[in-house]
């Protein structure tokens, strides 16, 4: 089973402190079945650790090589987001109050009929009245 990812479950396993037993769930997920991600997603994670850098979190070098590491996993960039973004995407965006970031892996998720790996407690209940599975907290 294949899921989608979005970047709060991927910086978490990033960040040894924020990691738990169901984000290593998830990753053991993603190595052996891969993801998928909407387009924005190598934006979204690069532009978290690059702010991590200049608040001092870590430094580039950090950075360079979590981008190098989560490059080497089976995730495949959504080639269809734009084209649903004025759609579905922003339905579910309005309809569930979410950023259109956010909605963005809802749609894929609903689209791909997969379970939907996050952190974010808006999106996570969007997901459930969805109908879609939610990774990535303990139980």
């Amino acid at each position: 089973m294949s899921a989608v990812l979005d970047s709060s479950v991927a910086l978490a396993w990033v960040y040894a402190e924020e990691t738990t037993d169901a984000i290593r769930h998830v990753f053991d997920l993603v190595s052996q079945a891969g993801a998928w991600v909407p387009s924005l997603w190598r934006l979204e994670v690069a532009n978290i650790l690059e702010m991590g850098v200049r608040r001092g979190r870590h430094d580039a070098r950090f950075r360079d090589a979590t981008l190098a590491d989560l490059e080497l996993l089976p995730i495949h960039v959504d080639p269809e987001t734009d084209r649903w973004a004025w759609k579905a995407t922003l339905r579910l965006a309005e309809h569930h109050r979410l950023t259109l970031y956010d909605a963005a892996y809802l749609e894929l998720a609903e689209r791909r009929r997969l379970p939907l790996a996050t952190l974010d407690r808006d999106l996570r209940t969007a997901a459930d009245s969805e109908g879609i599975q939610v990774l990535g907290i303990d139980p």
